[in-house]
């Protein structure tokens, strides 16, 4: 069954590889990000297939344009039933260097965002008695990592915000998963090493027990299942990790 996807953070990485995979199973996708431009690329290579998707420009730390963001969406596709919150930002600093500017900003994204883009997205899913929503934590919440430690905090209380909205929305028909990635090929992980924040993919693939890095069609996968209308509709407030074997 179609059904209209939003993908945040949808311009590049995991986001992207998100939204190549709705698109395949038949879903109008809105790809939401921060660069205008490279959502509106992104949306334009999945219609080029004969999607339906669309772009929108949208800081997700910025409640009023979230709001407004969603209104766009539902104006041009429909209510919103999936969603996948994959707008992130990282960052390394030492931990006494941490300002509250930086914290601050670090949470705005990561885990205000997040749910602002839940809120934007939940009453279309009530109404419709069906939801899916799935959120992006990450593997340095289970574990922690040198120089972030906002964030690691940030994707935390995501792994607490998914838990909460899955046990207040179970009777509404709507499922709340989060994933939990380590490694992954992207072009944020690729900016990590060139800025000297990260020894580099090539480093640590060797180190995971599957042998590489994951890539965004692995996480895009894992989405899949958990957004489909029979694998997922019993799965709900879990964390899957994927992450290769790291960490087990």
């Amino acid at each position: 069954m179609s059904r209209v996807a939003v993908v945040t953070g949808g311009a590049s990485g995991i986001g992207l590889g998100v939204a190549r995979r709705f698109v395949a199973e038949g879903h109008a996708v809105a790809v939401l990000d921060r660069n205008g431009g490279g959502a509106k690329q992104a949306a334009d290579e999945l219609a080029s297939s004969g999607a339906t998707a669309m772009a929108v420009e949208v800081d997700v730390s910025d409640w009023p344009s979230v709001r407004d963001a969603f209104a766009a969406v539902r104006a041009q596709l429909g209510p919103v039933t999936i969603l996948v919150t994959s707008a992130g930002v990282e960052a390394f600093d030492p931990l006494l260097e941490i300002t509250p500017e930086r914290w601050a900003q670090i949470i705005a994204v990561n885990l205000t965002g997040t749910f602002a883009c839940c809120q934007a997205a939940i009453p279309d899913m009530i109404e419709a008695g069906w939801g899916r929503i799935v959120t992006i934590s990450s593997q340095s919440a289970q574990s922690g990592a040198p120089n972030m430690a906002h964030y690691s905090a940030s994707k935390g209380g995501v792994i607490g915000l998914t838990k909460s909205l899955a046990v207040d929305l179970a009777r509404k028909g709507i499922t709340v998963n989060t994933i939990a990635p380590s490694i992954v090929d992207t072009p944020m992980a690729r900016a990590a090493t060139e800025s000297g924040n990260f020894p580099g993919i090539e480093v640590i693939a060797p180190l995971v027990p599957l042998g590489r890095a994951g890539t965004p069609d692995d996480i895009a996968a894992a989405c899949s299942y958990l957004c489909s209308e029979e694998s997922g509709s019993y799965i709900t407030g879990q964390l899957l990790a994927v992450n290769g074997g790291m960490y087990i």
